[in-house]
């Protein structure tokens, strides 16, 4: 029975290979497989989603490698999702990438990734997830690369940025289990003292990189315009937040003893607001589709690592429950994107309005999901928030204050995104835009009735799914679903969301455009000089740090160039100067000879007396 494990990997990674081994040429068998795969993966994580399964096969000993699979609660949601989302973003793409050169490449590494993410997913030995980690980094710069003529370059920026932190990554796994003794997982749990608390800061880092936090973040917004279209949706939008949130919760609840107040706590508090706030900023004045749904995905993961953070269980709970939720609107909200861009062949939102008319089912799925990102009551994104509210507040008013300015700008930001896109006044080019093709609806409908359902009905995920992650020692007899008990701050997010309406309404009156209803923000005093720096990459640690290569690069070429200086030029010069006076010295006089020679006996003479030596 153990042995089905195995399948979680096996089928899409003999489906991918085999999609790569098709002629180029012959497009029919690529869909089908991936389908076939992706419907299989998704069977296979239903009917075992309630198992307890564990598979042990000894690889290499020596340095403690083995094949070690858990299959249990938490592993099992995960790959459960997972194996949804890819069977709905594959039936998209193969009528998105219909017209697409690369589409049998694309579905090979789309099929890879899955078998490679269920394999981090499911690895109980810290070295077997590291190798099934760092697979994935080699398809996610696969599919990235076979998207537009700039994608090589961004492909090339998110394989080094992710690189770099899966180094960190590799470093805590050594850190920890050199500290446990083990490299076991579920054998692990170790105190958060001055070794423990390095080990989980760079297991951190690597978690969430993967997901996609700041400041490992600005491959994405670059990916969004350069990557093949369901990439965003796939990756950035919905598997990679899961893994590595699941990763960061993994060494939360399970590797380290993480208490409230702890400082790890407070850091990675820290670091869940900066990114909510910092990224929901650069969202908010972006002028493309895709690129400012990008900084969204970036912005919702500091929710998730602000409720984690805070090491209390309502927190986590909420950390969790965002987790999904936001896989499920945040992909919806790029499926839309995809087909906006695949009818009216464009997501530059300057050249888009009044598609509502044309793509009424896309832009209500899009309603669905940009109010369930919002936090909107009773949308799946309230309850999440909510909870994540509650536990910032706890924990101290500025992170729960953080939150709500997050909150505020998300909604402004996809008001303007909405109204520019859907509303206003249809262009001329866009007359004869028609609606998505039916495979490509589906997959945005049914994400969209699960934001319904997860919200008016948040029983059903946060008890079958969500709270039997934590023991129940750890929940303390809380139940979580429902409306949520703080009435105050319900009060408070409707305060703020009408607040964000009015800010929108006041733009659009005061600039006659929903794309430019945020423009009075973009361009306040002082903010407008911060927004053009960072809209300049001024900002970007990848930037940063490819400057700061260059400086280093330039002092060790002029280091270089001055010792080939020395050995070529002052060198050869000396020695010529020298030889010079020395044959000028060679006169043929015997008499001068005899003097060099009488000079040089004495001077030899002089050394020894002074050295004792004679």
């Amino acid at each position: 029975m153990d042995n089905v494990l195995l399948l979680f990997l096996i089928v899409p990674l003999i489906a991918g290979i085999l999609a790569l081994l098709i002629p180029k040429k012959v497009r029919g068998p690529v869909e089908v497989i991936v389908l076939s795969a992706t419907g299989l993966n998704l069977l296979l994580a239903a009917v075992f989603f309630k198992s307890n399964l564990a598979y042990f096969c000894p690889w290499v000993p020596a340095i403690g490698l083995d094949f070690s699979l858990r299959f249990y609660h938490f592993s099992a949601f995960i790959i459960l999702a997972t194996a949804a989302f890819g069977f709905l973003i594959a039936l998209y793409s193969t009528v998105s990438l219909s017209d697409k050169t690369y589409a049998k490449h694309f579905f090979a590494y789309f099929l890879i990734t899955i078998g490679l993410v269920n394999g981090a997913v499911l690895s109980d030995n810290l070295l077997l997830l590291l190798f099934f980690w760092e697979g994935m980094l080699v398809t996610l710069f696969l599919m990235i690369a076979v998207g537009n003529k700039s994608a090589f370059k961004t492909a090339a920026k998110a394989l080094i940025i992710v690189g770099i932190t899966d180094l960190c990554l590799m470093v805590g796994i050594v850190l920890t289990g050199h500290l446990a003794g083990t490299r076991t997982i579920s054998g692990i749990n170790l105190p958060l003292d001055a070794l423990g608390g390095l080990a989980f800061v760079f297991l951190m880092i690597g978690a969430i990189s993967k997901a996609g936090s700041m400041p490992f973040h600005s491959w994405i917004p670059d990916a969004a315009l350069d990557a093949p279209l369901p990439f965003m949706a796939f990756l950035p939008g919905a598997l990679e937040k899961l893994v590595g949130i699941y990763l960061l919760s993994r060494i939360s609840l399970d590797l380290f003893q993480l208490h409230p107040g702890s400082w790890v706590s407070t850091m990675l508090m820290i670091v869940g607001a900066v990114t909510i706030i910092l990224a929901v900023m650069m969202a908010l004045v972006q002028k493309d589709y895709k690129r400012l749904l990008s900084y969204h995905a970036i912005s919702q993961v500091g929710y998730m690592v602000l409720g984690i953070g805070t090491a209390i269980p309502i927190g986590i709970i909420g950390g969790l429950f965002h987790m999904i939720n936001n896989a499920m609107y945040k992909s919806c909200l790029f499926l839309t994107g995809g087909a906006v861009e695949k009818q009216a062949g464009t997501t530059d939102l300057e050249k888009l309005g009044g598609l509502g008319l044309k793509m009424p089912i896309t832009f209500a799925c899009f309603i669905v999901a940009a109010v369930s990102i919002s936090g909107v009551p009773p949308f799946n994104g309230f309850f999440s928030k909510e909870l994540i509210y509650d536990s910032a507040l706890e924990r101290n008013l500025i992170f729960y204050l953080v939150a709500v300015i997050g909150s505020f700008f998300t909604a402004a930001s996809f008001l303007k995104l909405g109204h520019a896109a859907f509303l206003g006044k249809l262009r001329d080019e866009h007359r004869n835009v028609k609606e998505a093709p039916p495979l490509m609806l589906v997959p945005m409908i049914i994400i969209a009735l699960g934001c319904i359902v997860f919200g008016i009905y948040n029983k059903l995920p946060i008890h079958a799914l969500i709270q039997p992650i934590l023991s129940p020692e750890r929940l303390e007899g809380h139940q979580f679903a429902g409306w949520p008990a703080n009435t105050a701050l319900v009060v408070i997010t409707i305060i703020v969301l009408a607040g964000a309406f009015l800010n929108h309404r006041f733009g659009v009156k005061k600039k006659g455009s929903g794309l430019k209803a945020v423009d009075h923000i973009h361009y306040a005093p002082v903010l407008h000089i911060i927004y053009d720096k960072a809209e300049k990459r001024f900002f970007d640690p990848y930037n940063i740090g490819l400057k700061i290569i260059n400086i280093i690069s330039e002092i060790a070429w002029r280091c270089d160039r001055a010792i080939d200086w020395v050995y070529d030029t002052l060198v050869v010069k000396v020695t010529y100067a020298c030889t010079n006076q020395i044959r000028k010295a060679h006169t043929g006089n015997y008499a001068t000879y005899l003097v060099w020679s009488l000079v040089g006996f004495l001077l030899i003479a002089v050394f020894l007396l002074q050295s004792g030596k004679m």
